[in-house]
């Protein structure tokens, strides 16, 4: 049976939960990602302008330092990524968690937690991360997951090993 791995980013928590439960449907392991400056709340009010991840999400090509700890994934043939959607869009740490894996041969899907986005924008960036990278990686479409009900519609589509 073909190995998978979970990788989240949450700020508060909300995409972490979402993570464990789609671990625990996949038998899946689950591992954080951690920004290398981890965010404070004023750091996260996207009604201030000025606050930082307004900033970064509005650098359309910027990435976000993460910690180096990401697990190794070369024994995984399934790798998916949680996230929340700041903006219409992943987090700038995201893309920098792609540019950091090696996903050749892989099979990528992504989900996020959001408030009211659809995941079309998301799939979009991600899609474009993984073309910049010039990874071999079949990307699945990926999903707004606020329920189980959209949860496990949302597996049932997924093309893994």
């Amino acid at each position: 049976m073909a190995k998978t791995i979970v990788l989240y980013y949450s700020a508060t928590g909300t995409t972490k939960a979402r993570a464990q439960k789609v671990a625990a449907a996949l038998q899946a392991d689950l591992a954080e990602i951690h920004a290398a400056k981890p965010y404070t709340a004023a750091d996260l009010d996207w009604h201030d302008p000025q606050s930082r991840t307004s900033v970064e999400q509005y650098g359309h090509d910027s990435r976000v330092a993460i910690k180096d700890d990401l697990p190794g994934i070369s024994g995984y043939s399934n790798v998916v990524i949680g996230h929340p959607i700041w903006w219409a869009i992943p987090p700038r740490l995201i893309a920098a968690t792609i540019d950091r894996l090696d996903l050749n041969g892989k099979n990528l899907a992504t989900f996020a937690t959001s408030g009211g986005s659809t995941y079309a924008n998301s799939q979009r960036n991600v899609a474009r991360t993984v073309k910049e990278n010039g990874y071999r990686v079949q990307v699945n479409q990926g999903a707004v997951l606020n329920s189980d009900v959209a949860q496990a519609a949302w597996l049932k589509q997924l093309n893994f090993n």
